[in-house]
């Protein structure tokens, strides 16, 4: 990643953007809700631009699960936060990534205290402000508890990381519980007018809301995403053109229409751990069979708006870490790896990374993928593209 030379040692961000690819804040009405869209194609002029490295490719290192400040009143728990910080330490300065993505369940937030659950953000930063690399994260069902929500684990992420890319949705976006929804761009050269890849980070919610009378929190993006998804696309469209970028989707936990895939699984084309069944409450809108559907409206809108989506992006089943294509979709679809000592699962699974190396910003070329774990060792490893999994 290439980062504009006078940044490059700044602890802070200083205001980068050249006045002609600065566009303005751009404003529509979804009149049947009455919500406000914001739509800002320069959603960073704070910040670097991020960009593909100079030989043309551009490297993404996928966390995931971290499952930080389980049982904090005994040894255990401080001890799998030891190892899961070990792992980013060990993990970072071998793969060298352009972008670092933290997908979902940073902090087991039912074990933590309300008194110092958000500094277990700070705990997480380390590493990553260490390796000095931008990032985003998205925020799962655990880290929507009685004692935690996704909101104070984003705004302690800003407070703590300058390298962070992670934001909020526009005021109305994202129902209760679920502010993390946003977009980052990728250039190809730091002068470019449009971006190269998308980003997309969506919030899948989960949990419980905070306080004493807390409740269960809805564990599906919310209709109101997909209102906001159209709309930014829309935009995009309108000052970028139709055509010519591609991108990458993140969310905690799997859309319900990938649950399907796992039936069909060939080991030679979908290599990786398969050790978890997908079944209640590990896809979105199943906790409860009445939600049953309810992540649709979402999933619809991001499979048939996203134009050039390489894949869809989600943690949450620890177990699993296999690619497929949803044929209705056309979509791929990939599992990240368990990163965090914390959480359930079975040592024999291992723990580490996704990564993700795109090798250059034609939207048809191959995108590889592989899993990683903390011992070095690769597997797993598929090219996505045209002829993956058809």
């Amino acid at each position: 990643m290439r980062i504009a030379p006078s940044l490059l040692f700044v602890p802070a961000y200083l205001t980068w953007a050249a006045p002609s690819q600065t566009l303005p804040f751009l404003f529509a009405t979804d009149n049947e809700e009455g919500v406000q869209f914001v739509s800002d194609l320069n959603p960073y002029p704070n910040k670097p631009r991020i960009t593909f490295k100079s030989d043309g490719t551009f490297k993404i290192t996928v966390f995931s699960d971290l499952h930080f400040g389980e049982n904090p009143w005994d040894d255990w728990g401080p001890v799998q936060d030891a190892n899961s910080l070990k792992l980013m330490r060990t993990v970072l300065p071998s793969e060298r990534p352009d972008y670092v993505v933290i997908n979902g369940d940073l902090i087991t937030g039912e074990n933590t205290f309300r008194e110092n659950s958000t500094s277990l953000i700070d705990e997480i930063m380390g590493p990553i402000n260490e390796a000095k690399v931008p990032f985003s994260s998205t925020q799962g069902n655990h880290d929507n508890q009685a004692n935690i929500t996704h909101l104070e684990e984003i705004q302690r992420e800003l407070r703590v990381a300058p390298m962070s890319y992670t934001r909020t949705a526009p005021k109305g976006v994202g129902g209760a519980g679920g502010e993390g929804n946003y977009w980052v761009p990728v250039y190809y050269s730091i002068h470019d007018k449009a971006p190269a890849l998308i980003l997309w980070f969506f919030d899948s919610r989960g949990g419980f809301s905070p306080g004493k009378n807390s409740q269960p929190v809805d564990d599906w993006v919310d209709a109101s995403v997909a209102r906001w998804l159209e709309h930014e696309t829309r935009r995009m469209d309108e000052a970028w053109g139709p055509e010519g970028r591609q991108a990458l989707a993140f969310v905690h936990i799997p859309p319900h229409a990938v649950q399907a895939l796992q039936a069909t699984l060939d080991p030679d084309t979908n290599p990786g751990l398969n050790a978890d069944t997908l079944g209640g409450g590990s896809t979105q809108a199943t906790v409860d069979s009445d939600d049953l559907g309810n992540d649709e409206v979402w999933w619809t809108a991001l499979t048939k708006n996203v134009k050039n989506l390489r894949a869809i992006v989600s943690g949450h089943d620890h177990g699993n870490e296999w690619c497929a294509r949803e044929p209705t979709a056309d979509v791929i679809f990939c599992f990240d790896k368990h990163s965090g000592y914390g959480g359930y699962g079975d040592h024999s699974w291992d723990f580490g990374v996704r990564n993700f190396v795109f090798k250059s910003p034609d939207p048809g070329a191959p995108l590889d993928t592989w899993i990683r774990l903390e011992s070095g060792v690769t597997r797993a490893k598929v090219v996505l593209d045209s002829n993956f999994d058809v």
